[in-house]
């Protein structure tokens, strides 16, 4: 029965990316019934087992999908949404009295946005600027109250992740259909919006990461026997082929740092029984993953190679590492510099780039770089709370085996991507749950 339902949500979530492509109208239909059902189903039950996850979590897993289609309500409609539904959590359950770090986090952000109502340029739309730079610390501080220290066990969890990962493998059906032939309009290295939906290559990578890795441990846990396995080899493969050629390295090489992690932490973890399980499933993901590059560099020719390699079309190695994001660093470092103790304010480094650059608007890609720009040493104090909290709950916690995972992904991301979309911020805060085992993973299929 569990297996039947399983297929029944793949099935689901195959016709809605189709369907969409088909009716685009009907992503903003998808919009709002994700969210009245998720309200309909938190006020139901009252959140008595932790429904505000499942909603959140199936909300960041369609945010790039839905602005990719012209879905969302409004551009930030799901950071909000997450916000939304986890103090509706907070409401019906409250939260833990020793969530005091991420109240502290909250406040240390205030000072910004007071200095920016003093600094922004009176043409700046001074709301508008400031919603747009602070939705995103703003939903990892929520999120974080939720979950500090909130019991789960790890089948719940993987459920949680499960919501996340569903509405990914639609943007993927989506892109199966809405992507040409790769042949005909791959001409350089560079991120393509065309294998992206016709939207930013880096948030999309973003997600089909996360999505690679959830779908990877589900192979790992949840595949207990070969047609579960299969199905999910399959889904792993045409997710991790989607991500590579959108041609942005950002995602998809956090997702396999993830994987890695996650990979080190169950050998370390791992009795010896099961040890031998675990190898034989690492050489099968391995041949799977040198397969998928393969048929990806044959289908790029062997673009996608030269791309990773960090050279141009042509086969010359490019100037800057990081596509000119070194540039934007070293703006907001000298911001920094110049208004250490509370920053130049929320949305003025954009700005300030904006004046050196001729009118160019240029957003940051790094959060650290913006939030020391912005915040000065109150943001230092900031990051130092996200980074080290999961890390001293751990020693308490040591059956989340996820944790060290979320935090790399929260870390990673904010460093290509900033917080332009809710899942850093989400997928971070699952790292505070305290995680219990309802039962021993199984490694074997029957």
């Amino acid at each position: 029965m569990k297996d039947k339902k399983y297929f029944l949500l793949i099935g689901v979530h195959i016709l809605i990316g189709f369907l969409i492509y088909l009716v685009r109208p009907l992503s903003q239909v998808y919009c709002i019934v994700q969210l009245v059902f998720g309200l309909y189903i938190v006020m139901k039950t009252r959140n008595r087992n932790n429904e505000v996850l499942y909603v959140a979590a199936y909300i960041v897993g369609s945010e790039v999908f839905l602005r990719m289609t012209g879905g969302n309500l409004f551009y930030e409609t799901s950071k909000y949404g997450v916000m939304v539904f986890l103090l509706l959590g907070m409401y019906y359950n409250g939260f833990s009295k020793n969530s005091v770090p991420f109240w502290i986090y909250l406040l240390l952000l205030l000072p910004g946005v007071v200095v920016a109502t003093e600094t922004l340029n009176m043409s700046t739309e001074i709301r508008k600027a400031i919603a747009f730079n602070i939705s995103g610390p703003a939903c990892l501080g929520i999120a974080s109250i939720y979950c500090y220290e909130r019991k789960i066990l790890l089948s719940q969890l993987n459920n949680i992740l499960l919501a996340l990962a569903l509405p990914i493998f639609s943007t993927v059906v989506y892109l199966v259909i809405y992507t040409p032939d790769l042949k005909e309009i791959l001409v350089g290295t560079g991120s393509s919006r065309e294998t992206s939906g016709g939207f930013g290559p880096n948030q999309v990578a973003t997600l089909l990461g996360i999505g690679m890795f959830v779908f990877f441990s589900r192979l790992i846990l949840e595949s207990k026997t070969k047609l579960l396995f299969i199905i999910n080899l399959i889904i792993l493969f045409n997710i991790t082929y989607r991500g590579l050629v959108t041609f942005s390295r950002g995602g998809m090489l956090t997702g396999f740092i993830m994987i890695i992690m996650f990979i080190l932490y169950l050998f370390i973890n791992t009795k010896s029984k099961g040890k031998l399980n675990l190898y034989r499933m690492v050489i099968i993901m391995s041949a799977a993953f040198v397969v998928t590059w393969l048929y990806t560099s044959n289908q790029t020719g062997g673009l996608i190679d030269k791309r990773y390699a960090n050279k141009d079309g042509a086969g010359r190695v490019k100037e800057s590492q990081l596509t000119g994001r070194e540039e934007i660093w070293d703006s907001e470092i000298d911001d920094f510099l110049d208004s250490p103790v509370f920053g130049v304010g929320v949305a003025k480094a954009i700005e300030i780039r904006q004046v050196n650059n001729g009118g160019d608007i240029i957003a940051s890609h790094s959060e650290i770089s913006r939030t020391l720009a912005e915040h000065g040493a109150m943001g230092i104090m900031a990051l130092l709370i996200v980074f080290f909290t999961p890390i001293f709950l751990f020693f308490d916690n040591r059956q989340h085996i996820y944790m060290f995972c979320f935090l790399l992904f929260w870390l990673l991301t904010i460093n290509h991507a900033a917080m332009r979309i809710a899942a850093p911020a989400f997928v971070y805060s699952l790292s505070l749950l305290k995680v219990y085992m309802d039962e021993e993973p199984s490694l074997h299929r029957k």
